[in-house]
């Protein structure tokens, strides 16, 4: 049974910074990408960001330059730093792993609220 277990999530004021964590057994050094996503209420879930194998990152512009994804494999731990962050920031986020043959199987956290106010 896959638990990630996530953390990090609260309420900061706009322009302040959270760090997110997923923890991950086995899902960081599986050859696998992983993400984050987020979704704000009434609104569809939006990427966030990823990281691939070889350690590179990708961002949507909303978050570029502001958020910083990162892994520590020896913890078995998916990182997102988020920084100057606006109120359209607040929404539940959510980390996605992959594992199995081509990594098809996915697998999502149960969330956690990060709320920015202004």
């Amino acid at each position: 049974q896959v638990q990630l277990m996530e953390s990090g999530g609260g309420s900061v004021q706009a322009g302040g910074s959270l760090r997110l964590s997923c923890t991950a057994p086995g899902f960081t050094s599986n050859g696998c990408d992983m993400h984050w996503y987020r979704q704000a209420a009434g609104k569809q879930r939006e990427w966030v960001s990823t990281i691939s194998t070889d350690g590179s990152t990708s961002y949507p512009d909303s978050v570029k330059g502001r958020f910083t994804i990162s892994k520590d494999n020896a913890k078995d731990t998916l990182y997102l730093q988020m920084n100057s962050l606006k109120p359209e920031d607040t929404a539940i986020y959510s980390c996605k792993v992959h594992d199995g043959r081509w990594c098809w199987s996915s697998y999502w956290g149960q969330g956690t609220q990060v709320t920015v106010s202004s």
